[in-house]
């Protein structure tokens, strides 16, 4: 009886192992056929430096895929599902990442500069120390995403959802964010100056020694913001709802300085 009992574990075993070596070598097959461009297919598949320059990989389906120092220089990934992939230090410049599903995503120290992301869900990702100079994200989802020290400089932000997200530290500079959503956001020693923020809204969000100078904040929504030493000098704070708001060596447009 022991025996019999045994000989089922080891034959569970086996059987357990031909499976696993099944899907090893299937796995391995579809990333050569991957990188052969017989496929735009290659879920968790280990890509780490693949050079997938100007690929076309539209409405490929990459979640989960191990791409760490690869090559997608304008890259097409129009539609593209990368969520839970891992493209840390990835070069993304100019690559179109238009509608991509970036849900969970890991691009830390990636390079995205004039990368477009219009309308692209990137909720949760991690693009600490990004370069995303003049990026597209209009209309994009970064909610709860961290873009701690992320350059953005002169990006296109328009309507994007940036609620909850965490920007410590990111340069904004002439970044246009007309419309958009960063309530609850924290936004410590970010840079704003001359950046468009027309009808942003901002309520709950933590702007401590955040610098704004010379911003553009008509119509934006302040309500219950923290405003410790934030510098809004010579910045447009026409009809800005400034209701609740935490004043705290706060520099105002004309220099004076709150409270």
């Amino acid at each position: 009886m022991v025996w019999s009992h045994r000989r089922m574990i080891w034959s569970g075993l086996l059987i357990a192992l031909a499976l696993a070596s099944q899907l090893v070598a299937a796995r391995a097959d579809q990333r050569e056929d991957f990188l052969a461009g017989k496929t735009r297919d290659c879920q968790r598949c280990d890509l780490a430096g693949a050079n997938l320059k100007r690929r076309d990989l539209s409405g490929g389906d990459l979640a989960g895929a191990k791409l760490k120092d690869a090559n997608l220089h304008d890259a097409r990934l129009v539609g593209a599902r990368l969520g839970g992939a891992d493209l840390t230090s990835a070069n993304l410049n100019k690559a179109n990442l238009a509608r991509a599903d970036l849900r969970g995503a890991t691009l830390r120290d990636a390079m995205l500069y004039a990368a477009i992301l219009d309308a692209a869900d990137a909720t949760g990702a991690d693009l600490t120390n990004a370069l995303m100079g003049t990026a597209r994200l209009t209309r994009s989802n970064l909610s709860k995403a961290r873009l701690d020290n992320v350059d953005l400089r002169k990006g296109r932000l328009a309507e994007a959802n940036l609620a909850g997200a965490s920007l410590a530290a990111v340069a904004l500079d002439s970044a246009t964010l007309r419309s958009a959503r960063l309530d609850g956001a924290s936004l410590t020693e970010a840079r704003l100056i001359g950046a468009e923020l027309i009808g942003v809204s901002l309520v709950d969000a933590n702007l401590t020694d955040a610098n704004a100078l010379g911003a553009n904040l008509r119509g934006a929504d302040l309500t219950h913001a923290t405003l410790r030493r934030t510098n809004f000098r010579r910045a447009n704070l026409y009809e800005t709802k400034l209701d609740g708001v935490i004043f705290d060596n706060t520099v105002m447009p004309d220099g004076t300085i709150l409270p």
